[in-house]
């Protein structure tokens, strides 16, 4: 059973999410939250499987809640996953460095609320991809201010062809995409992805993109 913490700071949003969620068989909604103070204090008490979190909220926002979950003791396993707009492009890209695993559009269709909440529990897609390439695209257009240049520590542990999945990780490919581009089985994709976010200490897909882009992998790669 996934377990689910809801944040958002207008009630009938949090409810219509509760209400898609609670209705799957392999999903439980377990609390809600108004704010980002109230879904940090939910969170270390009850630590859910996934925290679903708006950004823009009163008392402490979806960002900064985002973070200080990311990086609390105990609470490692636990997953963000933004609801957004996709009108706030530059608060996707914090959400991400905060250690978010994933975003969906509160326009969703409601069947695709509980696949996304899926992939970010299996940690294999960074979900949306329509979505998350628009994001890489804005990552590529960003100047890169202060940003480590290609070949910093996290990377010189990868082989040529790991830095090579990466990159396609990074533009928002699925393990599908990768194993038809490169010619090998989905399975040996997923174990490429695998090694590569432990070599690099990522827990997901999405750390993997920030990884990319902010060392200069994904601008060197176009």
């Amino acid at each position: 059973m996934i377990r689910i913490l809801i944040v958002d700071d207008q009630a009938l949003i949090r409810q219509a999410v509760a209400d898609i969620l609670g209705a799957q068989d392999d999903i439980e909604v377990i609390g809600l939250a108004a704010n980002g103070r109230e879904a940090i204090d939910f969170a270390s008490a009850h630590r859910p499987d996934i925290v679903i979190m708006d950004i823009r909220m009163p008392v402490l926002d979806g960002i900064e809640a985002t973070a200080q979950i990311c990086r609390a003791p105990g609470l490692e396993g636990v997953r963000v996953l933004i609801l957004t707009t996709f009108e706030e492009d530059e608060y996707l890209v914090q959400a991400l460095r905060a250690g978010a695993s994933g975003f969906i559009g509160k326009g969703a269709e409601p069947d695709e609320i509980p696949r996304a909440v899926r992939s970010v529990h299996a940690g294999d897609a960074l979900l949306s991809p329509l979505a998350t390439r628009a994001l890489i695209d804005r990552f590529v257009a960003m100047p890169v201010r202060g940003a480590p240049a290609p070949g910093v520590a996290e990377l010189d542990s990868l082989t040529e062809r790991e830095r090579e999945v990466l990159l396609m990780v990074a533009r928002g490919r699925s393990n599908q995409e990768i194993a038809e581009e490169l010619f090998i089985s989905p399975h040996t994709a997923k174990t490429h992805v695998n090694r590569i976010m432990t070599k690099v200490g990522a827990h997901d897909r999405a750390q993997l993109v920030i990884l990319a882009y902010e060392s200069g992998l994904l601008v060197q790669g176009g």
